[in-house]
């Protein structure tokens, strides 16, 4: 059992890097702007979708591969949090304060939104 889940984990977690470095470079060179659109679109995303798992009570074995494995490397936290380094050290406090409120609150909520669609 032990083994099946560090497999699931390991293929969700393969996939959901490699959608977020896709996505999170597609929106970057769409948008180029002092907000990381990119990794605030993938966290907010995957707020909206772990919240979707949650609700529907997924089997254990789903919340292993998408939840803990895909969700789990397509958001990234890090990355966020080197982001709001950057602007705190360029400067850039009104964009700072923007990104993180977006990030946060708008994380929450669409989790909430997504468990009670």
């Amino acid at each position: 059992m032990w083994i099946w889940a560090m497999c699931l984990v390991s293929f969700g977690g393969f996939f959901g890097a490699i959608c977020r470095f896709q996505l999170g470079s597609y929106l970057s060179r769409r948008f180029p702007s002092s907000i990381p659109y990119g990794t605030l679109t993938i966290n907010l995303l995957g707020s909206f979708l772990i919240g979707i798992l949650m609700k529907y009570h997924a089997y254990d074995n789903w919340k292993l591969l998408i939840g803990t494995g895909f969700m789990g490397a397509f958001t990234t936290f890090s990355t966020m949090n080197l982001e709001c380094m950057k602007l705190l050290l360029a400067g850039q406090w009104k964009v700072l304060m923007l990104y993180t409120l977006l990030s946060y609150t708008g994380g929450i909520l669409l989790t909430f939104i997504g468990y009670y669609i």
